[in-house]
């Protein structure tokens, strides 16, 4: 569920810490609903923790129960806020889950990029780091990232569209970074392949809720990935790499 650093992250700096610790102090008073009549802390502050508490309701309730099972009425009873005030913030219960998608896929995104981005000079370093952080955030997020990677597929047209997209948006940064260093471009279809070979494999471990012993399968990652550019020579250093570890 949401938590003071989350929410600090997702609604910015535009309210100072008083506000926010006085907005749960008074979330902890209540059995985490604003009270009637509360008048001390900016509307607008309200709405937004509203928001994102009702954000952090649908993936804690699309990961245990899916998509599909899932009600507008299970949300509003994890989040403790009320039918009209759901409403304000969205038109229906994929409104809702396509933005939670959209937050919790962004939070991967910058976790990922900035791992590979410090992991070092060489294509395969930074491809390491970004997988090596990508597996992290799946044990560290498990119920936000079964909702981006498993529970997308079995949601709506909108949210078949946006896993799509953040495929894209993976095998773009994938082409880009080895497009910098090897001496034959690569086909960009390449780039798609692994991206959906790895999400592929994902899928299953998480289908199967094995979300926290994916570090394990890194090396093999990272010879899949390796093999689709440079063949299975250098590919093979990445499983002897990780014998030697």
């Amino acid at each position: 569920m949401l938590d003071r650093e989350k929410l600090a992250s997702a609604i910015g700096d535009r309210w100072s810490d008083s506000e926010l610790n006085e907005a749960f102090a008074l979330l902890a008073r209540a059995d985490g609903r604003f009270p009637a009549g509360v008048r001390s802390l900016p509307s607008g502050l309200i709405k937004a923790i509203q928001r994102e508490r009702l954000l952090a309701a649908m993936i804690d309730g699309v990961a245990e129960l899916g998509y599909n099972a899932l009600t507008v009425q299970d949300v509003l009873a994890r989040a403790s806020i009320s039918r009209p005030t759901f409403y304000e913030q969205f038109g229906d219960k994929e409104d809702c889950f396509l933005a939670a998608f959209d937050s919790a896929a962004a939070r991967m995104r910058r976790r990922v990029e900035t791992a590979a981005a410090e992991a070092g000079e060489d294509w395969q370093e930074r491809l390491r780091g970004g997988l090596a952080e990508l597996l992290r955030f799946i044990a560290e997020e498990p119920e936000e990232a079964r909702a981006v990677i498993v529970e997308a597929r079995a949601s709506s047209p909108g949210g078949l569209r946006r896993r799509d997209e953040l495929l894209d948006s993976f095998a773009t940064c994938v082409d880009a970074l080895v497009r910098e260093e090897l001496d034959e471009p690569p086909s960009a279809i390449a780039a798609a392949g692994v991206v959906g070979g790895i999400e592929s494999v994902l899928y299953a471990r998480l289908q199967k809720g094995e979300a926290k012993q994916l570090d394990e399968l890194l090396p093999s990652l990272m010879y899949f990935a390796v093999l689709a550019y440079v063949g299975r020579e250098a590919a093979v250093v990445q499983l002897d790499d990780a014998a030697l570890a």
